[in-house]
Order: structure tokens, then sequence, then C-alpha cells
């Protein structure tokens, strides 16, 4: 016969049931949410590149939210297309030209263009490579990115094949520290990077799934983790 303290503590147990699912619905969505919306307000900022008068509350009497992402686009493409010919090629080394007279901003503005032609180009391994290393000392490790493998005097005044690694802080990544490691010290990882990024944003909480014999087990259970609490 069951008693109030077992009907009670039933209860209780199912409660919590009811309060994880709802967790682990609503705060990844939450977070995406969040996540979409300051990309949306971050892009609308640039509708003011148009003039007030073909601004979308001067035009329809309210502003339309995400229409800065299809200005940003369009943007995009023009310049690319106007990059992409004779003409544009020779407007941007005039550009360039100006530029490189300017202390401050031939810094900034070259410094920009290697960084964005590393990150963009398909024949960079930047970042495309997770790995472990021993930082801060020897007898931890840190997660990391492979950002350059040729780097020229510091192999030669170091006397060692030295690699290039990204040391990202959690549980922002975009903050961190620029380390050369002997190549023996460095660790590849099967991890994806986009699973590397999840285990520092989340603190180390989320782990990746590994399986040495193949990804069909670790997908299964990934897939088993992410099923929500039942009543059974």
């Amino acid at each position: 016969m069951t008693t109030k303290a077992g009907k009670s503590r039933g209860l209780m147990a199912r409660l919590r049931r009811y309060i994880v699912a709802g967790i682990l619905v609503l705060v990844p969505l939450g977070v995406t949410l969040f996540a979409l919306r300051f990309l949306v307000n971050l892009l609308d900022r640039s509708l003011t590149l148009l003039p007030p008068s073909l601004r979308p509350e001067q035009l329809f009497g309210f502003d339309i939210p995400g229409l800065g992402i299809l200005l940003s686009l369009a943007v995009l493409i023009l310049t690319g297309m106007l990059a992409a010919n004779f003409l544009g090629r020779k407007l941007v080394e005039i550009g360039e030209r100006i530029l490189n007279r300017i202390p401050v901003v031939r810094s900034i503005y070259y410094g920009s263009k290697q960084i964005a032609e590393t990150m963009f180009s398909g024949q960079s391994d930047a970042f495309r490579q997770p790995v472990l290393i021993p930082y801060p000392h020897e007898k931890s490790w840190a997660l990391a990115f492979v950002t350059n493998t040729q780097l020229g005097e510091i192999q030669h005044r170091t006397g060692e094949d030295v690699v290039g690694v990204y040391v990202p802080t959690t549980p922002n990544p975009t903050s961190g520290f620029n380390l050369m490691i002997p190549r023996d010290q460095v660790i590849e990882l099967d991890m994806s990077v986009d699973e590397a990024l999840r285990m520092i944003i989340s603190l180390g909480v989320v782990v990746p799934v590994w399986n040495p014999d193949g990804k069909t087990v670790a997908r299964s259970v990934e897939a088993e983790a992410r099923k929500l609490p039942t009543d059974d």
C-alpha cells in the first residue's frame, strides 16, 4: 500500500523531471534567440548607410527587423563583384596606396587584411585543427587551435620545429593567448572545431563523445544524451 510519504516523493521526483525537461528545451532556445537577436540588431545598423528618406521607418512608418542582413549581403556581393574585375582591382590598389601613407591606419588595415586572408582563404589551415598543449605548465593540458606551422625566423631563432597555436579563454573564446610550441608537444585531436569550441564555451561541461573505432557509436550515444527526461 502506497503511503503519503511515498506519493510525496514520487510527486517531487516527477516535478524535478519536468523542471529538467523544461530547462533542456527553454535554455538552448533562449540562448539561440538571444544570439540571433544580437546578430540581427548588429547588422541592422548597416541601415544607417542609407539616406534618412530611404530608411524603412520613413518609407513604411515602422522598422523591419532583419532588413540590415539583406543590405549587408548586398554590400558584400557588390563589393566582391567590383573587386573581382580589372577596374575594381585598380581602385583597390589606389585606395591601398593612400592608406599606406597614413602610419596608424596602415598598420590596422594591413593587419586586418592579413587576418581576413588567412581566415577566409581555402588554402589556410588556421583554426582547422584542435590540439592539446602543455599549458600553463607541463603537468596540465589546454585546448588550443593551430594557427600556423611556418613561423620562419621564430623557428630559426629557437632552433626547434615550433608551431603557432591559439589558446582561447573560457567562456569567451574571442580572447586568448598566442603561443609557439614545439611540434612534438602538440597532440592533435579527433574532435571537430565546433566540438572543441562547445567544450570551451561550456567551461568543459560539454565533452564530445569519442570512440576510437569510429563515429557511429559516438553519434548514437550523443543522440541518447539529447533525449528529454520522461515519466518512464
